[in-house]
């Protein structure tokens, strides 16, 4: 919030004093008064000419005495009244020189510009020293400071806002220089340049001010206003004037509203208080939860070793246990091998002597086969020989049809069947 103080307004505006008071009104101005231009009080008057009349005059005088005294009416005293006409003459044409050479000095002080002007008109601007102007009618009409950065305050009462709000007051500070010295003093001069320059920057605050909430007015202490500065140049740079920089150094609200502003600066603190208030807590509470987790995670960490070396031995145990299963299994193996060799080792020698006892049966065999056949070569021979004649017997009865009767069909059957018996006890015999 500001500090209340008194704000006053800048004024611009020009004198006229001596050359004496030059540079104190330049750098100082009176009472409170910016004064970049100054009109200078001229010593320079015509009085230089009566001594040079009357030099002239005494000059004159002075040769009509010596004609008179070469002619010889006067004697001695047209001589000597001729020789005080000459001295009197010569002194006062020597007096009107030097007060003429006199008022004619003028000295520019440092960091200014004298515009000179000629039977009224300017004729040119003369840089900062000394300067003979020995036309007569030739003066120094200003004296324009143009080095100096002059600094102008400029205090805008009751600003609205966006909201219609009237701020108390914007103080508005800026620094300028005049670059053009002619175009200054013949454009606008210092007492309109300071009606202008107030307008001006009126207009830009109070176009400022509508861009800007109320609650957030405070912002504009110290804000970027550049944009200003670019706008008050492009106004004055037709006066011959450039703007070097400006800031807003204060602003001040209506009581009611800085009222609220402390209402809701206080609320705002009790409230960052309750933030701040409840992040401890908060923070409290999450610490103590990351203490819990820790803790769990380390009561993790022991079951988790517990299980593992449960598991390990576990492997351990079973590791063992398929170790011995292994030693039983290769034991059993060897136990079965050995007894598969030997059962193999024995049935390969019963199969040996089955296989010989088989050559022994199939030799056998063959010689009771051939035997066998022998004999039934003989029997068959023997039977042979003593075999009936066959007996042929027809079935077809000359029947025409072809069909046999019953009754031959069985003697048949009959006569053969005896005839396969007897056969047989041949045989057997």
């Amino acid at each position: 919030m500001s500090t209340p103080r008194t704000h006053r307004r800048s004024v611009i505006s020009e004198a006229v004093a001596p050359w004496s008071d030059v540079a104190q009104l330049l750098r100082g101005g009176e009472a409170g008064t910016l004064i970049p231009v100054i009109i200078p009080r001229h010593r320079r008057r015509l009085w230089w000419l009566l001594p040079l009349w009357f030099g002239v005059w005494a000059v004159l005088a002075g040769v009509l005495l010596s004609s008179k005294d070469a002619d010889g009416a006067g004697g001695v005293a047209y001589g000597t009244l001729a020789a005080l006409s000459y001295g009197a003459g010569l002194l006062g044409v020597l007096g009107g020189v030097l007060w003429w050479w006199r008022s004619s000095i003028v000295e520019i002080e440092q960091g200014t510009h004298g515009i000179l002007t000629l039977y009224g008109a300017v004729a040119r601007t003369l840089q900062a020293g000394r300067h003979y102007l020995w036309h007569p009618w030739s003066r120094v009409e200003f004296v324009v400071d143009t080095a100096t950065e002059i600094p102008y305050s400029a205090p805008v009462m009751a600003c609205p806002t966006r909201e219609n709000v009237p701020l108390r007051s914007i103080e508005f500070f800026l620094k300028f220089r005049i670059t053009d010295a002619v175009l200054f003093v013949r454009t606008i001069g210092a007492g309109n340049f300071d009606l202008v320059l107030s307008n001006a920057v009126q207009d830009a605050i109070r176009q400022r001010a509508r861009q800007v909430r109320t609650e957030r007015a405070y912002d504009l202490r110290g804000s970027d206003v550049g944009d200003m500065q670019d706008l008050l140049n492009r106004q004055l740079s037709h006066y011959g004037v450039r703007i070097t920089g400006c800031n807003i150094p204060d602003v001040r609200l209506p009581a009611q509203y800085q009222q609220h502003l402390a209402t809701r600066e206080r609320i705002a603190k009790e409230r960052a208080a309750y933030e701040e208030e409840w992040a401890l807590a908060r923070k409290r509470r999450i610490d103590s939860l990351q203490m819990d987790i820790e803790r769990a995670k380390k009561v993790r960490d022991a079951r988790i070793v517990e299980v593992r070396a449960a598991l390990n031995r576990a492997r351990e145990e079973v590791a063992q246990l398929l170790e011995e299963q292994e030693t039983n299994a290769q034991r059993v193996r060897f136990e079965i091998e050995t007894g598969g060799r030997s059962g193999l080792i024995a049935a390969e020698n019963e199969a040996r002597a089955q296989r010989r006892l088989a050559q022994a049966y199939r030799d056998n065999r063959a010689v009771l086969q051939y035997e066998l056949a022998r004999r039934r070569l003989e029997v068959g021979a023997a039977l042979a020989g003593k075999a009936p004649r066959p007996l042929v017997v027809s079935t077809d009865g000359g029947a025409p049809s072809g069909d046999a009767s019953a009754l031959s069909t069985l003697v048949t059957a009959r006569l053969l069947r005896d005839v396969d018996g007897e056969r047989a006890g041949g045989a057997r015999e």
